[in-house]
């Protein structure tokens, strides 16, 4: 979490912490939003909707040429903000930690 700009949702009475993201980024040209979590018992409610409403409205001045996310089931939220399947992903590359582990 150090080194990331941290995004939280809590309920109002208790104060409980609901959702989670955090963005790893230079804060000029590039930003990737990562460990997003909604707890189970609150989706469904527009919560991830009021956490990435947050994201965007703090990074969205910042004019990065761009942002990135991954994800396994969330495309439809995702894409409500703007995010796209990428352009050309044949330029991209990952480097695993099991491939380069000894």
């Amino acid at each position: 979490m150090n080194g990331s700009r941290n995004f939280g949702v809590y309920e109002t009475n208790s104060g409980r912490q609901v959702a989670y993201a955090r963005v790893v980024t230079d804060g000029v040209t590039f930003a990737w939003l990562c460990d997003v979590f909604v707890a189970p018992e609150v989706r469904g409610q527009g919560i991830g909707v009021a956490l990435l409403e947050g994201v965007i409205e703090v990074f969205e001045p910042l004019n990065l040429k761009r942002m990135l996310l991954s994800t396994g089931d969330a495309h439809g939220l995702y894409s409500k903000f703007g995010f796209e399947p990428l352009d050309i992903p044949s330029k991209w590359m990952q480097r695993l930690a099991e491939q380069v582990a000894r």
